[in-house]
């Protein structure tokens, strides 16, 4: 296909790039059968991103933070669970995996400091497959329906559901010596009957109610009684079930504003009513029962923490003055096995505050949460905890079903959710279209996605207090220049606010338009701020026109590294992939190319071939170089220890075997030789970028208005 890579539509990829008339260098040598090739146009989708951000905290990837302007190349696998697999969602709820959509909130674990924690990301994709299914079981009981090549994080690390020690297959793989990590089973809710919502009210309305009777003179009037119900909350959760309850027992309220909004206060709203059969039939709804049943139990805990509740630095907490309701939080608790602890505050008040606080940590609270379903999701945060538990998650068993079943997977944020109280890998990479309902093939080469609010959501993210600076590395997934960053300049716009913070960053291009932006990164340069690198895979035109038809020409590339460095930018050249038997060979004309053109820094990465990328590849060889293809293939066999991809850290980036240790020689060797990568270069010496300049936007012009 004209100006493609790929020749089918592969199991699903991205929405791209309009090609304009733009020298890439790939003029010369142009023959007519590549005009009279049909040309297939590019589109683009804009979508407003949640976050810009990614963190990393892979072993073998030398950065901790990246960016994609825009979304296109990334390499996985597909992990999936089965259909009624619940998901923690970000409200604290669960939702069967079968039912989520694009654009959930949901939790999943990123690494902050020393520890993993629990943190809000969204559902950016969400697909099915059919494939053999197999049933892993916990210590707990949790029972998990899931694919083979389904990831959990364990106490190890992450580990695939089936795999092998050596051979085909050689990957991390669970055993029942493991522990899965994560919050603990999720537990069933109690069904919300009438005696539930009794028990809701009950307790909602003895928490933060007012309920009375009175009498008082008043002239011209005949009845000095006086009845009044009242319920003000700031959340409109908790009031909207109090008063849809209250209506299913024919009970009408009113609601009003109670209080407006203040400063350090939020406004809060408000149900009545003065009827004197209402006020009378409410008291008699949250009278103490004889005999209370567990669904009662579980509606009187969700509405007196509705109320007097609290959850925040991993404590949950029901505080009261009264010692009879107290006693009855007790009881409940007790009805469900909640371990807890009563702190009684010391005050010479005529009535101290009692604390009731459940103990036994996170597993614990989700439970609390799960069983009794509060109505206001604020209480129910559990951002910023840390990936630990008491839970008995040991594996206890893994087989397989015996059947395919239909599986679904999802691609979030974080790379990861919670799935039954579990921490599951999600799925990302060039199959990341097919998630889209979109091929990896030509779909991944012709639609791109755009995120067109990336740059506030940057200046958004260096704002806030808590930012500790870092690299940022771009081009980790996609290429950051592509051939749509002429219209759209998102890159452009988040080197200017990187430039503005004096913030470090590397990148990583095949393009050639990275020359645009020489303005603002030579003087980053000069403040030890940015490293840029040019992909550079080979110096034969044509079989690089046939590798990466969209990208710039192998000469233009090494011309924009002449730029860079004649600018004064630490410029390295990564020469990647090596294809075996195919690209190898350019290995040292690359090198000393580069090095000629000012380049001081220098990589490599062996060819990969996760996935759907494997037959993407395998169709690409019988393409364009047929002979060769399966001398190709033994090779990448040979680096990848007998299979043709290799996911383990530490070896999937370079290999393994004769093949790979004779290219990492040619490759030193050939960095001596021309001077790259040298401790004698003062640039290339100096070590990593400067963090301690870092402001965070605007401050610099607000500094100015002091002096």
């Amino acid at each position: 296909m004209k100006l493609r890579g790929a020749g089918s539509f592969i199991a699903g990829r991205f929405e791209a790039f309009a090609r304009e008339a733009v020298d890439d260098g790939w003029t010369e040598g142009a023959s007519p059968e590549d005009e009279s090739l049909p040309e297939i146009p590019t589109r683009v989708a804009e979508e407003r991103a949640r976050s810009i951000i990614a963190r990393n905290d892979s072993p073998d990837i030398p950065f901790e933070q990246s960016i994609n302007p825009y979304r296109g190349c990334e390499h996985g696998c597909i992990y999936c669970v089965g259909a009624e697999t619940r998901i923690l969602m970000a409200d604290g709820s669960l939702r069967a995996i079968r039912d989520l959509e694009k654009g959930d909130a949901i939790y999943g674990t990123e690494r902050r400091g020393h520890f993993r924690k629990y943190v809000r990301t969204t559902v950016l994709a969400h697909w099915s497959v059919v494939k053999p299914a197999y049933l892993v079981e916990l210590e707990d009981g949790t029972r998990l329906t899931c694919g083979s090549d389904h990831r959990f994080l364990t106490e190890r690390g992450w580990k695939f559901v089936t795999g092998r020690m050596s051979g085909p297959g050689q990957r991390p793989y669970l055993t029942t010596g493991n522990k899965l990590m994560g919050t603990g089973a999720f537990a069933p809710a109690v069904e919300k009957d009438a005696n539930y919502r009794l028990g809701y009210l009950s307790g909602m309305i003895r928490g933060d109610g007012a309920i009375g009777s009175y009498q008082y003179e008043r002239l011209g009037r005949t009845h000095a009684e006086q009845h009044r119900f009242r319920l003000a909350l700031a959340d409109q959760e908790g009031l909207d079930r109090t008063r849809t309850y209250l209506d299913g027992w024919d009970l009408d309220t009113q609601e009003f504003q109670f209080a407006a909004a203040m400063a350090g206060r939020r406004p809060m709203r408000a149900i009545r009513t003065s009827a004197r059969q209402a006020v009378a039939d409410i008291r008699e709804l949250i009278d103490w029962p004889r005999h209370p049943s567990p669904g009662w139990a579980a509606g009187f805990l969700a509405g007196i923490f509705d109320a007097e509740g609290s959850y925040s630095g991993g404590i949950l907490r029901i505080s009261n003055t009264d010692p009879e309701i107290v006693s009855w939080i007790r009881r409940c608790m007790n009805e469900f096995g909640f371990s807890h602890v009563v702190e009684h505050t010391k005050t010479e008040k005529p009535n101290p505050v009692d604390v009731v606080r459940i103990t036994g940590g996170l597993k614990e609270h989700l439970r609390f949460f799960h069983i009794v379903d509060p109505a206001i999701m604020r209480k129910r945060d559990i951002e910023g905890q840390s990936v630990k538990s008491s839970a008995r998650l040991g594996v206890a068993g893994i087989e397989p079903l015996g059947r395919a079943m239909r599986l679904y997977d999802i691609t979030t944020g974080t790379g990861d959710f919670i799935a039954e109280g579990v921490v599951s890998h999600n799925c990302y990479a060039r199959p990341s279209h097919a998630y889209l309902e979109l091929s990896p093939g030509l779909d991944f080469e012709t639609k791109l996605f755009a995120k067109t609010n990336a740059v506030q959501l940057l200046r958004d993210e260096l704002s806030k207090k808590s930012y500790v600076p870092k690299p940022i590395a771009f081009g980790t997934n996609t290429d950051a220049y592509q051939p749509i960053e002429r219209r759209y300049k998102i890159m452009r716009g988040l080197l200017e606010v990187l430039a503005e913070c004096d913030h470090p960053l590397t990148m990583v291009t095949k393009s050639a338009l990275i020359e645009r932006d020489i303005d603002l990164l030579a003087p980053m340069a000069k403040k030890n701020l940015v490293k840029a690198f040019v992909s550079v895979t080979t110096l034969d035109h044509k079989l690089a026109r046939a590798l990466e038809p969209r990208a710039a020409s192998p000469s233009r590339r090494i011309d924009a590294i002449r730029a860079l460095a004649a600018a004064g930018i630490p410029t390295g050249v990564m020469v990647a992939p090596v294809i075996p038997a195919l690209t190898d060979k350019s290995l040292e004309a690359v090198l000393e190319a580069a090095a000629g053109a000012g380049a001081i820094m220098a990589g490599w990465i062996m060819l990969r071939l996760p996935n759907e990328v494997r037959p993407l590849f395998k169709e690409w060889l019988a393409t364009h170089a047929p002979q060769r293809a399966d001398h190709v293939i033994s090779i990448v066999k040979q680096v990848r220890g007998g299979r043709e991809n290799d996911p383990n850290f530490g070896s999937r980036m370079s290999g393994s075997g004769n093949f790979s240790e004779l290219i990492d020689k040619r490759f030193d060797l050939a960095c001596r030789r021309f001077g790259l990568n040298s401790e004698d270069n003062h640039m290339a010496s100096r070590g990593g970028l400067d963090c301690s300049l870092f402001r965070p936007p605007g401050s610099r012009a607000q500094m100015t208005l002091f002096g």
